[in-house]
């Protein structure tokens, strides 16, 4: 029985390794954390069941170690769960040795490329034009479920097309994201990181889009140029590829580099890169499919319930596809109207005596927390901070100075942002440290100020305070639901944190 070993014991490291112990292999599933800490990611009794049910199943897990390569019965394979470092120690050695390594994505895409798959990547933007091609195909009648980097794990996917059922989503945006009960799989809707292209060999959708490109994830990538190399090879090994022709580093590339792709502009027909692609002109999202066809109104842009310039870039993008895969001008109106938008995403949580409060928990950088603010009304109360992250905040502090009443700074990045904001000569700010203490603050200035707007619009990674954007992002609205029902703070402790954080609780 052949050898392999997964590495990384989250959603996607587990369906591979279940994936891998179907297809006949000797699995075993390794994670770096210890129980204690992968505990906290969770509870111990999720823990406890998980590994309870691995064993059952025959699966190894061992928690604490890397794996250890110097033995004589060496795996034959290893899988690489998305959130693991391509760099490190034990993965170099490895190749090294001449064990075949690639990534959960690649190993799902093994056995799904009879099928076939949109692959949609980007700095930004990608994950609600990934949720919105997801909704388009689904009202079409076709079962396309979302996946990669959202959704389900690409290997659940895998699991349910062979006859065994995914073991649930990751996020659930609309039934769009969902797997249809008791249906062939018709397409596979991926969303798809650097990192995940990163660690793939073969994978080669039939659609491939690029929402946008900008300076992230340097930390990983080291360079600008490695990182555009990166998200580049999934384009390439596109078979139809659709381009944002409105971001600034794609288009300055255009033709030349990308002679064949679909490109999309919301200024209008004039500003397409290609004689083919897809604009706005009148309120109508058009169609160009060659350069001596006739353009083609096909949705209105008003259909779409999402606020700001970048979701009528994203609904190009997603309506391109969708055009490109052959769906019919009706399915697409029907999915855009009934589109809600997604979690995280400039997300309305609550109005609270006239004031909007709105979760971008997702902007986890400088561009899109940039767009994040410029897509909501003003004056605002901005909520930043978290993990700072490389990365140009030029823009990002000019539209503060711009749209942002006042600025609340959260996290370890706080003081290094309040040194920013101060020499940029804003000085409207002020470090709260925790989201607890934002939420009343920030209710306080908007009265103070007449805004609003009360925006989570971070700028920054999560992971000085929660395990990742979603989980802050639902503290932000449980926070906001309790501030607007006329709850106060106590001081709890909260299940996400060793640490003892103010929470809110109810004062009646």
């Amino acid at each position: 029985m052949p050898r392999a070993t997964v590495i990384g014991l989250g959603k996607s490291g587990v369906a591979a390794a279940r994936l891998l112990k179907q297809e006949g292999w000797e699995v075993e599933l390794s994670d770096s954390a210890s129980a204690d800490s992968l505990a906290k990611r969770n509870t111990s009794q999720t823990l406890l069941e998980q590994q309870q049910e691995l064993a059952a199943e025959q699966i190894t897990v061992k928690l604490g170690q890397s794996p250890e390569l110097n033995g004589v019965n060496l795996p034959q394979l290893i899988v690489v769960s998305p959130g693991v470092p391509w760099d490190i120690p034990v993965l170099v050695e490895a190749r090294q040795l001449g064990i075949e390594t690639i990534g959960e994505i690649e190993l799902a895409w093994r056995n799904l490329q009879s099928l076939p798959w949109v692959g949609i990547t980007g700095t930004n933007g990608k994950t609600t034009t990934t949720a919105l091609i997801a909704a388009i195909f689904q009202a079409a009648e076709l079962n396309a479920p979302a996946c990669g980097n959202i959704g389900y794990a690409a290997c659940e996917v895998a699991l349910s097309h062979a006859g065994r059922g995914a073991g649930g989503a990751r996020e659930t945006f609309d039934n769009s994201s969902l797997i249809t009960p008791n249906s062939s799989l018709d397409w596979v809707i991926a969303e798809i990181s650097s990192y995940q292209i990163e660690s793939s060999v073969s994978l080669a959708p039939r659609i491939g889009v690029w929402t946008t490109f900008t300076p992230d994830h340097l930390s990983r990538h080291q360079t600008l140029e490695n990182y555009y190399n990166i998200k580049a090879k999934l384009l390439r090994q596109s078979e139809l590829q659709v381009f944002n022709g409105d971001d600034a580093y794609l288009s300055q590339l255009g033709l030349s580099a990308w002679p064949d792709a679909y490109w999309t502009s919301v200024k209008g027909k004039d500003f397409l890169i290609s004689e083919k692609g897809f604009y706005i002109e009148d309120g109508w999202v058009v169609e160009k499919l060659t350069a001596t066809s006739a353009p083609e109104p096909i949705v209105k842009v008003s259909s779409l319930r999402m606020v700001g310039e970048h979701n009528q870039q994203n609904l190009l993008m997603a309506v391109a596809t969708a055009r490109l895969a052959g769906i019919n001008r009706d399915a697409i109106a029907r999915a855009i109207r009934e589109f809600p938008g997604v979690a995280h995403r400039l997300e309305h949580i609550c109005t609270w005596e006239g004031v909007d409060f709105i979760n971008d928990s997702k902007a986890t950088n400088y561009d899109a927390a940039e767009v994040g603010l410029a897509s909501v009304n003003s004056p605002a109360i901005l909520i930043a901070g978290g993990e700072a992250k490389a990365g140009d905040d030029s823009g990002w502090l000019a539209q503060i100075q711009t749209k942002a009443a006042a600025v609340l700074l959260i996290g370890s990045a706080a003081p290094a942002f309040a040194k920013r904001l101060q020499e940029v000569g804003y000085h409207t700010h002020h470090i709260v440290e925790t989201m607890e203490r934002a939420i009343p603050k920030s209710a306080e200035l908007a009265k103070q100020y007449q805004a609003r707007v009360v925006l989570l619009s971070p700028a920054c990674a999560s992971f000085d305070q929660y395990p990742n954007f979603e989980v802050r992002g639902d503290r932000f609205r449980h926070l906001c639901l309790a501030w607007a029902e006329g709850w106060k703070p106590a001081r709890v402790e909260l299940p996400f944190d060793n640490s003892i954080q103010e929470s809110i609780v109810q004062s009646r």
